[in-house]
């Protein structure tokens, strides 16, 4: 399960919608098969794993850290392949919670006479599945909050000066997190002010994320970096009373626009649900104040990653707005918090717990 596990790590950001899912089949001790699911759409990682063992597939064990499925959907069920290759004993890491699934492909494995063992390596897997187990829970999208202030909270000057405030060290920790995420977004203001690219840069070849801009007015200038630069699909959410002329423009410069609702009722929980419709599961949110407040006020953020420069202005531009807590009782948590440092930088980092 370990191998499987790996197998499946190896795939973070590149699966979305699907989980990410790891398959070893097992025969007389010797590895026979390895799969693993590498998009939405192609084959899922049992049937990898069985191709691969072939004919060598029958009387062996399989190794899966998710219940195979039970259902059609891009793909024929895996439940239905694993009994068709004779596998005698199937170990599952976790049941889906997808409900088209939920036990039903380990049922079927059962009736079929397989011996079917749930639970190894549990933890290690409902870790790695964070971001699908919380959208299956949610229906909204599991989002990783990034913040890079001063000491004293500033994320600019008073001047609006801020770009490349954290060193080299914690860049590169940012891109990392990119290349594992399915979609990087910010608030139009960020947009505005700093004309950010959003892509992967550390060299050699990543995927790229798509690229999210909150844009209430479909403001987006035409000859933002967002729109020039085709290293990655961009998607702008606006409400009905943007100028539909500026939709349209930017519609035809390639630019993916998502119209929600009037303006009263563009909220940000309402752009996370349309981001799951369009199959987005794990965000990271680059946040200027805006759209941080935001996303904290709702109890949207899933998980913070604060950066704090070694520098202290006094006064300047406030990372985060005013979250109406009136007491220490009162105050948003993390749990598990974890310190690192980068350079000269020290990220703070856990998931968010709202009172």
């Amino acid at each position: 399960m370990d191998l499987a596990l790996m197998l499946a790590r190896a795939t973070r950001g590149q699966t979305h919608p699907n989980p990410q899912v790891g398959a070893v089949l097992v025969a007389a001790g010797r590895v026979i098969g390895l799969g693993t699911h590498l998009k939405a759409g192609d084959p899922h990682a049992e049937v990898h794993a069985l191709r691969m063992a072939g004919e060598h597939a029958r009387g062996a064990t399989l190794y899966v850290t998710l219940e195979p499925c039970a259902h059609v959907g891009r793909t024929p069920p895996c439940a239905d392949a694993v009994i068709q290759a004779g596998i005698t004993r199937v170990v599952v890491a976790l049941e889906d919670p997808d409900p088209r699934v939920a036990g039903r492909g380990i049922s079927r494995m059962r009736e079929a006479g397989i011996s079917v063992e749930v639970g190894c390596m549990r933890e290690q897997t409902e870790e790695l599945l964070r971001p699908y187990l919380h959208v299956k829970a949610t229906g909204l999208p599991y989002v990783t909050l990034k913040l890079a202030t001063t000491l004293d909270g500033f994320l600019a000057t008073a001047s609006g000066e801020s770009l490349y405030m954290t060193g080299d060290a914690a860049r590169a920790a940012v891109h990392r997190l990119r290349a594992q995420v399915d979609a990087v977004g910010v608030g139009i203001g960020t947009v505005l002010a700093d004309d950010p690219k959003l892509t992967v840069r550390l060299g050699g070849e990543f995927r790229q994320p798509a690229r999210i801009v909150f844009d209430r007015k479909a403001r987006l200038p035409l000859d933002a970096r967002l729109v020039s630069d085709r290293a990655a699909e961009t998607y702008v959410l606006c409400s009905e009373d943007a100028s539909m002329d500026r939709v349209h423009e930017l519609r035809a410069h390639g630019v993916n626009v998502i119209v929600i609702g009037p303006h009263e009722t563009f909220t940000m929980k309402t752009a996370l649900h349309k981001l799951v419709e369009i199959g987005f599961i794990h965000l990271l949110i680059e946040g200027g104040s805006t759209i941080a407040t935001a996303l904290l006020s709702e109890r949207l953020a899933t998980e913070l990653w604060w950066f704090h420069a070694p520098l202290i202005l006094g006064q300047g531009i406030s990372g985060l707005g005013a979250l109406a807590i009136q007491s220490l009782h009162s105050a948003f948590t993390l749990e598990n918090p974890r310190i690192e440092v980068f350079g000269s930088d020290v990220l703070t980092k856990g998931a968010l717990k709202y009172t």
